[in-house]
């Protein structure tokens, strides 16, 4: 089986996937431990046995509906790999808005706090830790197993991190911690639309779930910045398209601010950004 035929097999056998041919070089160029250019460049190579026996395997599971990340058990975010499983959601392009965002505004900040809460594989505490390793930055998880998969990210990517395993904040709650800047992608799709979505066949429920309208961790965790933030705290959070105006309602209500809506690229509700102003002890690092 040349490299040629195994695609054009491929591309059959994936063809209801979204991008059967992504997906077909993808599986291809990691069971040849190879690049996108050699595919293209030496269509005539042959595979070896077992290398043709675990793209079929591959295959398979991809035609099944599950993850091409989760089959190969890791996935690229932002600048950094991250192993991946199916005790974490695998992290999304979209993701990386919060984390640029994360990112600017804290580009002249000191030795800042930061706190990602249900950090899952650690994509964003990890990637912000690569570009601001002066500060602390502590990471939350409801999961043990989605912990053990965000400490060994961490270790691979050669970043200390503090990991704290409890509901949302309440483990920074519970040992007095305040911080200066929040992440949070906490679970925001509705109970009862979850069941029609592919991604919950395969990704944690845990990490989809945010119950009736899609905002229950969100209401928490709004709750709980009161006590965990510093004054003049950035917090940045990642909802799903067409709950901005809720959200902006629930901070209003929840932490007496006006929040603003940052799109994604297709014009989408994507991130809440707020300021929690404390006019007495303003933030000095704010862009």
């Amino acid at each position: 089986m040349t490299i040629r035929e195994a695609l054009q097999l491929a591309r059959q056998r994936l063809a209801n996937s979204d991008s059967p041919d992504l997906d077909a070089q993808i599986l291809l160029m990691r069971a040849l431990d190879s690049d996108r250019a050699f595919l293209f460049t030496h269509p005539e190579h042959k595979l070896m046995p077992k290398q043709w026996r675990e793209y079929q395997n591959w295959l398979a599971r991809r035609a099944a509906g599950e993850p091409v990340a989760y089959i190969l058990g890791s996935t690229g975010f932002y600048d950094i790999d991250l192993r991946v499983n199916p005790a974490v959601l695998i992290p999304r392009p979209e993701s990386e808005l919060l984390l640029e965002e994360a990112l600017r505004l804290t580009a002249h900040a000191p030795n800042i706090v930061v706190a990602d809460i249900g950090t899952g594989s650690g994509a964003l505490a990890i990637a912000y830790k690569r570009r601001h390793p002066q500060c602390a930055v502590y990471a939350t998880d409801i999961c043990a197993a989605a912990l053990a998969v965000a400490q060994e990210n961490a270790r691979q990517n050669k970043v200390s991190l503090r990991f704290l395993q409890g509901d949302l904040a309440q483990p920074l709650i519970e040992r007095g911690i305040q911080v200066d800047l929040l992440m949070a992608n906490l679970p925001y799709i509705a109970s009862d639309e979850l069941p029609q979505l592919a991604v919950g066949s395969y990704e944690p429920r845990l990490a989809l779930d945010g119950g009736a309208d899609g905002l229950d961790g969100i209401r928490v965790l709004l709750a709980q910045t009161a006590v965990i933030c510093s004054p003049g705290a950035h917090v940045l959070l990642e909802i799903g398209a067409g709950q901005g105006e809720a959200v902006k309602r629930l901070t209003r209500e929840r932490c007496g601010v006006e929040a603003d809506i940052l799109r994604d690229y297709a014009g989408l509700d994507r991130i809440v950004r707020l300021i929690l102003n404390n006019p007495t002890n303003p933030c000095n690092w704010e862009l």
